[in-house]
């Protein structure tokens, strides 16, 4: 019987050998396990495709783009400039405060502080999330240093699933153009999104079924629970010191590298559905009364292009021409919640599973909270 034994490099000859040993005749054999051209090439083709290939995608859709109609290539390239513009100045925040916390040594603090009693842990974080003024683009850094601090998911899921929803500004652009019932519906549906997603999560984690939600390389993964077990002293002077200088900026760095490629390659598929599906025709087919346009705006809404503030006039004047009220929310719910860029930026965040129970969230969440403020508008 033969098995592999040992193995070794003859580094001066780029040669690559393994030892086999025979148990019947105790003869050891070398075989030669170099890898030929085609396999070392395949090798790095894959290399290149794991670290680049959302960059090569995108470089793709626009070169076909300048190829077949080279107007909506330009197009597309000022959307998606003026969008990563406009995102800006929420991703800078919250990639500040990703990299600030991780420099400081101050993600231990944040990450006990959405710790505790379930009911508490969870009530807390959506109400925070809720409150908060990240769109569902800006606040994915800082889902991602929570996870990577071990903040269990149930907390993060509520603040994840409410913060998009609503925040200052959107309440009063909502007032303004929906009235202030709408607007108060519409962070009570934030909230209770973000106490259903968190108390799911918390249910299924104490089954074991969501254990490390980040992927491979993204964070630490659930071995960032060592900053809850074994807290150290903060240094909020964190400049004073080269070392923790360094590591903001590599966190900063590497944050700042991930969310560009993936909102890039969402930015430019937005612009491609805006061009070609019209704004017209997603809202015109949510129009009518009764559960069916319920339904139709949360499943229309889950990869919807509309950003909320763009979303509020449309959906306004399809109110104002007689839409169901409850299919108005449920499009707002589901669209903020999981907008193309969000979408894609999550699926490279978190672990399918994590990802399947964001969109199903999100589904059932906006679904309900329809029904619920169309059966609470014809009281």
């Amino acid at each position: 019987m033969l098995h592999r034994c040992a193995a070794g490099a003859d580094r001066q000859r780029g040669v690559t050998f393994a030892s086999l040993k025979n148990d019947i005749s105790g003869d050891i054999t070398m075989s030669d396990t170099t890898l030929t051209p085609p396999r070392a090439a395949a090798t790095a083709l894959r290399s290149v495709w794991r670290k680049h290939g959302v960059w090569l995608v995108t470089a793709a859709l626009l070169i076909l783009l300048a190829v077949f109609d080279r107007a909506q290539a330009a197009a597309s390239v000022a959307f998606t400039i003026d969008a990563l513009a406009g995102t800006a100045p929420f991703l800078v925040l919250s990639i500040g405060i990703a990299a600030w916390a991780t420099a400081t040594g101050a993600d231990n603090l944040i990450a006990r502080a959405f710790t505790g009693q379930p009911a508490v842990m969870i009530g807390l974080a959506a109400l925070a999330g809720a409150l908060s003024p990240f769109c569902s683009c800006g606040v994915i850094p800082l889902i991602a240093a929570l996870l990577a601090m071990g903040v269990p998911l149930s907390a993060v899921m509520a603040f994840w699933l409410a913060s998009p929803v609503m925040d200052p500004s959107m309440f009063v652009l909502t007032t303004g153009v929906l009235g202030l019932e709408f607007a108060i519906v519409k962070t009570m549906a934030a909230i209770g999104l973000g106490l259903m997603g968190g108390w799911v999560a918390h249910l299924l984690g104490r089954a074991g079924g969501l254990s490390d939600p980040l992927r491979e390389g993204i964070g630490n993964g659930g071995c960032g629970g060592a900053k809850l077990r074994n807290p150290k002293s903060v240094v909020w002077r964190f400049w004073a010191e080269p070392e923790r200088r360094a590591k903001f900026g590599r966190e900063a760095l590497s944050v700042t590298l991930f969310l560009l490629k993936w909102l890039t390659l969402a930015f430019v598929l937005e612009s491609l559905m805006l061009a070609f599906v019209p704004a017209e025709t997603i809202t015109g087919l949510l129009g009518g009364t009764g559960l069916g346009p319920i339904l139709l705006g949360t499943l229309v809404g889950v990869p919807a292009y509309l950003n909320g503030y763009a979303a509020l006039p449309l959906v306004g004047g399809l109110v104002a021409q007689g839409m169901a009220p409850g299919a108005g929310l449920a499009f707002l719910v589901a669209g903020g919640v999981t907008s193309l860029p969000a979408a894609i930026a999550v699926w490279a965040l978190v672990k399918p599973r994590v990802f399947a129970l964001y969109l199903a969230l999100s589904l059932a969440g906006a679904f309900g909270a329809g029904v619920l403020f169309q059966l609470w508008s014809l009281a």
